[in-house]
Order: C-alpha cells, then structure tokens, then sequence
C-alpha cells in the first residue's frame, strides 16, 4: 500500500463530501486481502423482509467491532465479533487515511452478479448525525451507483475496483441513496468492507 502516493478522486456533488482512491492497495495485497477474508471471516446469510415477503438476503454478511455495539438495518440486528488481526491492519490504514476513528466494519460477501445490495442511505441513528462510512472493495469491480433524493438529475456511477477505497462523509447519508446493483455478467467474487463509527 502507497497511501502518498494514491491517486484522490474527490467528487464535487450537492450536500455530499465522496472521496474515492483507486489505488488504496495494490493488486497482489488486494487479492492476498480478498482471499484471506473469504476464507476465515464468519460469514452469516440472513434473511431479510421486503413488503410482507422473507427472502435469504442476496449477499453473505458478517460484522466486526472493538465494542459490542450490535448493527441494525432493514429489521436485521447483527451482533459483532471481535476484530481480527487482518481486519485491526485495515482498520488503521483506512482511520489513517480518513482521518476518522471507527469502532466497527460491515463486510459484504457478493459472490456473483446475482448478490447485490438495494437503494439505501447509511443513516442509522447509531451511526450519528453526520457519519463517515469507509468502504474498501476487494476481489472483482462492481458497478456503484448513488443518486439525489431530491434533484433527479443528479444521478451517477463509479466502478468500485479491487483495492479502492472510498470515503462518503458530510450530508451524504441524509441527501443521497446508493446500491450495487445485480448483473448479468459473469462476473467474480467481491468483498465490501464498510467502516463505520457506532455510537
């Protein structure tokens, strides 16, 4: 990892502060990271409820923190496990970057372009007002998308490739939806590594 001299993409969007690196890792550390995590992260697959109907949800996830804070999200309650030594290393390179303490990280498992994630703000209220959420991505590049809960023509998106990091903080979570949509290409494995400050 080169953090000085990672190459910053800052986005000059309305009510939202997104900083994203390409380059957080480098590809050889992006794949050792991708595979270590797929192997001994404690993956669960829960079930989420959507209009009355319980569906497994469309991705494995698994939760991690240095309190034991558990995470609430679209009726599910996730309770953390401690943090490994692969994920304190990450934790620290991603609060050195950000600038921002975080006490936990939500990782996603997409293991196909069948898995996805739906339109959706972080704005939990354990997450504070104004949070910042670090998202580092690993393994194959997913399609980013994220638009305006107002103005309809502010709508975008970024390809998330492995070893980036990307940094939402201000206003986002309040003004702005986002998702990883499904695809139908054939497509690998992808690990999400969301970084967050549970109060």
């Amino acid at each position: 990892m080169n953090l000085f001299q990672s190459q910053k993409v800052v986005l000059n969007l309305p009510q939202a502060d997104l900083v994203y690196i390409p380059n957080f890792y480098n590809p050889d550390t992006a794949q050792q990271l991708f595979h270590e995590l797929q192997n001994n992260i404690a993956w669960q697959h829960d079930t989420i409820t959507v209009f009355g109907k319980t569906y497994p949800q469309p991705r494995l996830t698994a939760l991690y923190a240095t309190n034991n804070k558990s995470y609430s999200y679209s009726n599910i309650t996730m309770h953390p496990k401690p943090f490994t030594p692969t994920l304190k290393a990450i934790k620290t390179a991603v609060e050195n970057e950000a600038q921002t303490n975080f006490t936990t990280v939500l990782l996603n498992l997409y293991r196909s372009g069948s898995d996805s994630n739906g339109w959706h703000a972080d704005n939990e209220k354990e997450l504070g007002i104004n949070p910042v959420i670090a998202s580092v991505s690993l393994g194959a590049p997913r399609v980013f998308h994220f638009k305006h809960k107002d103005i309809k023509t502010e709508k975008h998106k970024l390809v998330l490739e492995s070893g980036s990091l990307l940094v939402m903080s201000g206003e986002m979570q309040h003004y702005w939806l986002h998702q990883i949509p499904k695809t139908k290409k054939n497509i690998g494995a992808r690990i999400n590594l969301t970084f967050r400050h549970i109060l």
